[in-house]
């Protein structure tokens, strides 16, 4: 769709302006609710580069119209059909990537002869990815059984906000005003698939706007709609105004599976979903990431719940002994710096560093020296790669003679090239300059006797 897109871009986005047509090209007939194919289509008029050409040439990106085509263009949040054009023997071939409606009706086929060429009054036949169609339909009648299952679970002030239908993906936004619960989501979901289950016939019928309206079709606010309205029944569950292409019976829809919830408005809600051989490949998928788990973890599917609780557990336990064990060899460090720690002024100054240590680890090393320590004035680094990290800590007595941790690294963190603050007992900082952490943690002596009093 995006290439499609880009290439409509790249003519200039024709479909909607930009060609001027002459009187004698007519507007297109669209047979495509009936048919997949044509055999004798007429090329109406071909356009290369903005313009209106007599012929298009192998290797050339254009638009071809035609008097009739089965493709679908896109509208009413329904992508187009791709598929190609050619002659019956197959010597001239066009592959379509996007079909556009402009406004004189006429249906501008988007692509690039890869085959051949291709002459204005030709001849041709017409023929839609059939696959790529069928896809797109299950999606969109899956829009309307999505919305009829909103209304009934959320409530009848769901209106439809929006929506786009492609072959992998269907859109839907609507008028809500919170975020749908795990447990709306499920019933919303299960709606549609015993929609779906059920296996309601799907039938489409012209009538005129007002007995549209009194048999209690619904419709989009933002359209305009004509004295002749096309409405897409489903048994008795939706009938909607529509004009996009659609399944004849439910069930063909295959499984149905929202994806995503979320705003994209206030008060305008988005469901992502998939359906059919999307859906399928989406549990094909799942199902064998589970039996590759429970491989993994040698059980049986059904005991893979049991066991991931199991091994949950044990990963918590092992942890919190491995924090015990720690804390443990924190304390004997701490003693060993406290022993290596000067006396200046009264007060024992520490200065330590070490490589590998994470952030809370020097947190957890300097509130033991603290609370060990009322008297300590402390210095700590950590070198990971090519950065360093600072924390400076000052117990009760240190703090009340004037050494402060925040002030500290304010003075010492900038000989690193660094930075840094924060409370009197605790403060970090950091720096790049390896070269000169050792001037940084000796200037903690000079800093101390300076400061206390």
């Amino acid at each position: 769709r995006q290439r499609a897109r880009k290439a409509r871009e790249a003519l200039g986005d024709l479909g909607w302006a930009g060609v001027e047509f002459g009187k004698e090209v007519p507007a297109t007939e669209f047979i495509g609710y009936d048919y997949n194919t044509t055999e004798d289509a007429k090329i109406v008029a071909l356009v290369v580069e903005n313009e209106q050409a007599e012929a298009l040439m192998e290797g050339v990106e254009g638009i071809i119209v035609l008097d009739k085509t089965p493709f679908y263009a896109e509208m009413g949040g329904q992508v187009a059909d791709h598929g190609v054009i050619g002659t019956k023997a197959l010597e001239n071939l066009f592959q379509v990537t996007d079909v556009q409606k402009n406004k004189g009706g006429k249906y501008m086929h988007y692509g690039k002869v890869v085959k051949g060429s291709f002459q204005a009054g030709q001849m041709v036949s017409a023929s839609i990815d059939l696959p790529r169609r069928q896809a797109i339909a299950r999606a969109h009648s899956a829009t309307h059984l999505l919305h009829a299952a909103l209304r009934q679970v959320l409530g009848d002030h769901v209106q439809q906000a929006g929506s786009l239908v492609e072959p992998a993906l269907l859109r839907f936004d609507f008028t809500h005003f919170s975020a749908m619960t795990a447990a709306d989501l499920s019933a919303v979901e299960r709606t549609v698939n015993d929609f779906i289950l059920y296996g309601y016939p799907i039938r489409t019928e012209e009538l005129s706007m007002e007995e549209a309206k009194s048999r209690g079709a619904m419709a989009l606010f933002s359209e305009k709609y004509g004295d002749t309205v096309r409405v897409v029944t489903m048994g008795d569950c939706s009938m909607e105004l529509c004009g996009g292409t659609h399944l004849d019976n439910t069930a063909k829809a295959g499984p149905f599976r929202i994806t995503a919830e979320f705003s994209v408005a206030s008060g305008v809600r988005r469901i992502e979903a998939t359906v059919g051989h999307c859906t399928m490949d989406i549990l094909s998928r799942n199902h064998a990431l589970l039996l590759h788990l429970a491989e993994l973890m040698k059980v049986k599917p059904n005991e893979l719940e049991h066991k991931a609780e199991q091994q949950i557990l044990e990963i918590r336990e092992l942890r919190q002994t491995i924090e015990k064990l720690k804390a443990k060899e924190f304390l004997g460090e701490t003693d060993q710096v406290l022993m290596s720690g000067k006396q200046v002024k009264g007060l024992k100054v520490v200065s330590f560093s070490r490589s590998g240590l994470s952030a809370d680890d020097l947190r957890k090393m300097g509130d033991f020296l603290r609370d060990k320590e009322p008297a300590v004035a402390a210095l700590l680094a950590a070198v990971n790669g090519e950065k360093i990290t600072f924390l400076a800590v000052c117990g009760k007595e240190a703090v009340a003679r004037g050494v402060k941790a925040g002030d500290i690294i304010k003075t010492i963190a900038p000989i690193c090239g660094g930075k840094g603050g924060g409370k009197p007992d605790s403060a970090m900082g950091g720096g790049t300059d390896l070269l000169k952490l050792d001037d940084a943690l000796a200037a903690l002596d000079d800093f101390v006797s300076e400061k206390a009093n």
